[in-house]
C-alpha cells in the first residue's frame, strides 16, 4: 500500500468509500440544533441590549432559488439515471450526491434555525415581532423546500436495481 492511500482497483479506479444518503438522525439533530440556536438568537440579542435581527426579503428568495435549482436538477437527474443507467458520468451522480446530501443537512439546519426564531417571536405584542414571525414561517416553508428537494435528488442519484 502506498502513503497516497488505497490502491487502485483492477480497472484502474480508485475503489474509495462509498457515499449513502442521507438518514434522518443528522437531519432531526440539526433541526434541533438550529431551533435552539433560532430560539436564543431572541434571549442573546434582548440581554445584550441589541436589536433583533430581522428576517430579510433576500433570504426568502435565496431559500425559494435554491430550492427550484436542486428541485430541477433531482428531475434531471432522474430522468438520466432512469432513461439509460450509463449516461450520466459516475463522478456526476457522486457529485450530484453529495450536493444533495450537503443542501438536505444545511436546509434542515436552517429548518430548525427559521422554526426556533418563529416559536421565540410568539406572544410578543410588538408589531415588529409579528413581521418576523411571518418572516421566520416563510423561511421555515423556505428551508424545508431546500431539504425536500435535497432529499429528492440523493434518491434521484440511485440507479434502479441496485442497492446503495
Amino acid at each position: 500500500m502506498s502513503s497516497r492511500g488505497p490502491d487502485p482497483g483492477p480497472d484502474g479506479e480508485d475503489p474509495g468509500g462509498t457515499v449513502r444518503t442521507t438518514g434522518p438522525a443528522p437531519l432531526v439533530v440539526l433541526g434541533v440544533l438550529g431551533l435552539v440556536g433560532g430560539w436564543s438568537l431572541r434571549v442573546v440579542s434582548l440581554r445584550t441590549g441589541r436589536a433583533e435581527p430581522d428576517v430579510g426579503w433576500l433570504s426568502l428568495v435565496l431559500l425559494v432559488v435554491a430550492t427550484l435549482l436542486l428541485g430541477g436538477t433531482a428531475l434531471l437527474t432522474r430522468r438520466v439515471v432512469r432513461r439509460d443507467r450509463g449516461a450520466l458520468p459516475h463522478h456526476t451522480a457522486v457529485n450530484r450526491l453529495v450536493l444533495g446530501k450537503a443542501c438536505a443537512l444545511v436546509g434542515a439546519l436552517l429548518l430548525g434555525g427559521y422554526a426556533g426564531y418563529a416559536v421565540a417571536q410568539l406572544g410578543v405584542g410588538d408589531p415588529a415581532a409579528t413581521t418576523r414571525l411571518w418572516r421566520s414561517g416563510l423561511g421555515v416553508l423556505g428551508a424545508l423546500g431546500v431539504t425536500v428537494t435535497a432529499l429528492l435528488l440523493e434518491h434521484a442519484c440511485r440507479v434502479p436495481g441496485r442497492r446503495r
